[in-house]
């Protein structure tokens, strides 16, 4: 989320001050020998107040994830997806 946010923050687009939220689900599966593991995240976040920005909120999430420290740790072994919604 950070990342995202500052990307939002950096072009004007307010995202502190909970702004800018996210709601994350995981799915857990099993190896062949059952030890559970994360297989898929899926990351909503939730932008309020932007509207009229949304061509650069879509530009900006487009990319956030190549920049994102978290994503490029684990996505090789992890599934993750994102979507934004602006709500009002």
């Amino acid at each position: 989320m950070g990342t995202f946010g500052g990307a939002l923050e950096a072009r004007g687009i307010k995202a502190s001050e909970g702004a800018l939220t996210a709601d994350v689900r995981g799915e857990v599966g099993k190896t062949d020998d059952g030890v559970m593991v994360i297989e898929r995240i899926h990351v909503t976040y939730n932008l309020r107040g932007a509207a009229d920005e949304r061509e650069t909120v879509e530009r900006i999430h487009g990319f956030h994830a190549a920049k994102c420290p978290v994503y490029r740790s684990i996505s090789a072994a992890i599934d993750i997806t994102t979507e934004y919604r602006l709500v009002d």
